[in-house]
């Protein structure tokens, strides 16, 4: 990283209000509704501290899927690197959801399974007949099989979980299946797009995030 980058990103993190803001981000993406109650900064004041960060390319703010109107804040992690502090969450069953459980959650929760060896699942809030032709030739490509994989609503939930990590803005924003801890990553919806580029980046980023997600658990 260069020089000057680097003094605008420490600049920027010299403050005990932006530093909240990115103990709120560590794990997961927020509205700027969700991190004014969570680090208890007006959002007047919030609304300067996140042009602070983003112009020391700390967060991002991106238009959600589902309602266009709301935007997350992701932090950039790359940015980082030693500064996202150590966050852990309790071991347990852990629930991917998206939409229609045809790409995302799917991913999330094979590749879950995959790294931590834990249980998981995945769930939609509007199931579509079958899993994305491209999600399971993507998945394929790294080893991860999702040839048998068939999408779900919440009805369809085996056990309460753990935690449930959103992988889609339209999920996140329709609410939760279950009251317990919750983390969301708005990751865009490759489905949508239709190339198989974007289900590369959409895999690429749930993989990135899954593995920070890993390193946070602890025992319950």
């Amino acid at each position: 990283m260069a020089l000057d980058s680097r003094v605008r990103m420490h600049r920027a993190l010299a403050d005990s209000h932006r530093i909240a803001i990115v103990d709120a981000l560590a794990l997961g993406d927020r509205t700027p509704q969700e991190l004014c109650k969570l680090t208890d900064i007006p959002s007047n004041l919030l609304a300067h501290h996140l042009r602070v960060l983003e112009r020391a390319e700390i967060v991002e703010r991106r238009i959600s899927g589902g309602d266009k109107r709301r935007r997350y804040v992701i932090l950039r992690r790359d940015r980082l690197v030693e500064a996202v502090p150590d966050v852990t969450v309790a071991k347990g069953s852990v629930l991917f959801v998206c939409t229609h459980n045809s790409a995302r959650s799917q991913f999330a929760a094979a590749l879950w399974r995959s790294r931590t060896g834990g249980s998981s699942e995945s769930a939609g809030t509007d199931p579509a007949p079958r899993v994305d032709p491209l999600a399971i030739a993507t998945a394929a490509h790294v080893g991860v099989d999702l040839s048998a994989a068939v999408p779900k609503g919440y009805e369809a939930i085996e056990s309460r979980p753990a935690l449930i990590v959103s992988v889609c803005d339209r999920a996140r924003e329709s609410g939760m299946p279950f009251d317990v801890a919750s983390l969301h990553w708005s990751v865009r919806d490759p489905v949508a797009d239709g190339r198989s580029a974007a289900f590369d980046e959409a895999f690429a980023e749930i993989s990135s995030r899954v593995d920070q997600l890993a390193t946070a658990l602890t025992e319950a």
